[in-house]
């Protein structure tokens, strides 16, 4: 008796029974012999990359409510029952496209933030203009993922949430640590508190960020480097 199932990680695999009596083999066997004639296939590197790459384009621009698995994997060029061979739901999903974006962030843009060749309040402009041009280089169009999934949040999941609390916390430290810097070598006022600074500083960039994408535009962009910044960091 041949009969078809799905086995716990979505692969289709073959089970047959071989029913054994005894009368024609002279032998007492009451539990069933399953064969398995087909196994999952292995992780390919390549078909998550492509998975990744397109959640945050597709999200970027439909939101992460607007982009269903059948929108990503289509947009991937892969089958609809692979993305679960990757990751075990969308919110799942999510906190990998935020890990594998403020990966890329901190190692492209946050390195400048600990480089002593460059003023503390200097580091600080030049991390931001470094991010800007990224958006740029994207005409604008996608915003950022941690403000993108931010307004989205309920939709996202409570661990997707806790996700975007610690790399806003994380991006925070970063610069605070800046901020205490500038103070040492009187850059910055010595009573400001630098975790309240560093904390409006991302909340006004993700403004601009918003507005870029609304506008098309990097007059946002521009606005936060030569206002807020200066008004900010004064």
């Amino acid at each position: 008796m041949l009969r078809l199932r799905r086995s716990c990680d979505g692969e289709r695999v073959k089970e047959r029974r071989l029913w054994l009596c005894e009368k024609r083999f002279g032998i007492d066997i009451s539990d069933r012999l399953v064969i398995y004639l087909g196994m999952p296939r292995p992780s390919n590197p390549d078909v998550r990359r492509r998975l990744i790459e397109s959640g945050l384009t597709l999200i970027g621009k439909q939101g992460f409510a607007g982009s269903g698995v059948a929108d990503i994997t289509a947009s991937a060029g892969v089958p609809k029952g692979s993305f679960y061979q990757y990751f075990e739901s969308k919110q799942s999903y999510a906190i990998e496209l935020l890990d594998d974006y403020w990966s890329a962030i901190e190692d492209k843009h946050t390195k400048v933030l600990l480089d002593d060749r460059y003023a503390p309040l200097d580091r600080i402009a030049r991390h931001f203009h470094s991010i800007g041009q990224d958006h740029k280089q994207q005409k604008y169009a996608l915003g950022c993922l941690i403000g993108n999934l931010g307004v989205e949040i309920a939709g996202a999941g409570e661990d997707a949430q806790a996700k975007l609390r610690q790399i806003v916390k994380r991006w925070a430290s970063l610069l605070s640590n800046c901020l205490k810097q500038a103070q040492e070598v009187d850059d910055l006022d010595r009573k400001e508190d630098v975790e309240e600074l560093a904390a409006a500083l991302i909340e006004s960039w993700e403004g601009a960020v918003m507005r870029s994408k609304i506008d098309r535009s990097g007059a946002a962009f521009k606005r936060f480097e030569t206002v807020v910044l200066p008004r900010l960091l004064a």
